[in-house]
């Protein structure tokens, strides 16, 4: 339970409401501080909403991985290859 804290908020209706009512942002504590108005807030809100940070790749993170892991096989191989014919 939250108790004495009170935050500012920016709601943002959704546009096609099929999976989502709205989104919530919640703003920094200092950002009144830093003298910007309430229409770039909702600007940035509304940015947010229709273009959100992109996720990681993991795909790319593990395909890269495999690389390193096969890469790693070979050069053991050869060097057992090496030992065992020398």
């Amino acid at each position: 339970m939250v108790k004495g804290i009170s935050r500012q908020v920016i709601v943002v209706r959704s546009p096609d409401p099929k999976l989502f009512e709205q989104a919530i942002f919640i703003l920094r504590a200092d950002a009144p501080e830093q003298g910007i108005t309430e229409s770039q807030l909702l600007r940035e809100a509304r940015r947010a909403v229709r273009h959100p940070a992109p996720e990681k790749k993991w795909q790319s993170v593990l395909g890269f991985g495999a690389v390193w892991a096969c890469g790693g096989a070979a050069v053991t191989g050869l060097v057992w290859l090496l030992t065992v014919l020398l």
